[in-house]
């Protein structure tokens, strides 16, 4: 897997070489400037430490007093999901929290489960803010509020849904189904702070990356949110590519121009260069979290 992640990484630079040059590419940072790429920085980083809070208060047992330890697991966690091709980094999360905090492997698993569960739906809800700053239609913003608060429905009902499934499921995944119950918030303050964090976290990272990709993209709001959301979309598919080299980019590419970006030659080769820039800085505040996270001692 080194091998093969190592190969795409070597081979997707070499591909920015030839297109653009790294010059041309770091060249858009120094435009920037160092404080606007530090603020940027540093915005994503607390996007990882409201993550680490958000899990931090899912296993408050398991994780009482222990918060540096538990913010090296979801950093180590993080870089996986980021290096390693087809999603196959998430398997690390149920493992590490089993080895760090004797949390079973089942409760581990639902927990990421409903976790992601989320996740999707705070990144289709921030779809829905850029689509509505696209239309400017108080009808639209009616119906963004609904979906915005569906997972408060969800939660409110979940007794009913879990008793139904559990009607019409088979013997063998009644087991399933418990792990996955047992996994939800305790209670509705476990849940609104868990939807809460997750909400605030994807905004704020989506609205940094929405600001780097217009400050060095030069594009408009709308195609702005399109291309950050279309990067952070890809990363959560299936064909994720080790590193999120190309697929990262691409799906930045083509959020911002389904949001509204120019299709003329320049305007694509700017709209390139400032999609792999992004994806520069989100692997980087990636590593430099990694990096902060190895200070602190596992456990033994």
């Amino acid at each position: 897997m080194t091998m093969v992640t190592a190969f795409v990484v070597a081979v997707y630079a070499a591909f920015i070489s030839w297109m653009w040059g790294w010059g041309t590419i770091f060249a858009l940072w120094r435009e920037a400037g160092l404080g606007a790429v530090c603020i940027a920085l540093a915005l994503l980083l607390s996007t990882y430490v409201l993550r680490t809070w958000r899990i931090y208060d899912y296993f408050p047992k398991e994780t009482q007093g222990q918060f540096a330890r538990l913010f090296r697991v979801v950093q180590i966690h993080n870089l996986l999901n980021i290096m390693l091709p087809f999603r196959s980094g998430e398997t690390s999360f149920p493992l590490l929290m089993r080895q760090e905090f004797d949390v079973r492997l089942a409760r581990g698993t639902s927990a990421l489960l409903v976790m992601r569960l989320f996740d999707l739906h705070a990144l289709l809800a921030a779809a829905g803010v850029g689509l509505a700053l696209e239309n400017s239609s108080l009808a639209f913003w009616v119906l963004w509020i609904v979906f915005l608060l569906l997972p408060v429905f969800a939660f409110a009902t979940r007794e009913r849904v879990f008793d139904l499934a559990r009607r019409v499921a088979p013997k063998k995944a009644q087991g399933i189904l418990h792990e996955v119950q047992a996994g939800l918030p305790v209670d509705s303050s476990a849940f609104m702070r868990a939807w809460a964090a997750t909400i605030i976290n994807w905004f704020v990272k989506i609205a940094v990356l929405a600001w780097v990709l217009m400050l060095m993209g030069k594009m408009s709001l709308p195609a702005g949110f399109g291309g950050a959301l279309g990067g952070e979309l890809s990363s959560v598919l299936p064909i994720h590519a080790p590193g999120g080299v190309g697929t990262y980019p691409a799906g930045i590419t083509a959020g911002a121009i389904g949001f509204g970006a120019s299709t003329d030659e320049a305007a694509l080769s700017s709209l390139g260069q400032a999609a792999v820039n992004v994806h520069l800085l989100v692997i980087l505040s990636s590593l430099v979290g990694t990096a902060l996270a190895l200070f602190v001692r596992g456990r033994k």
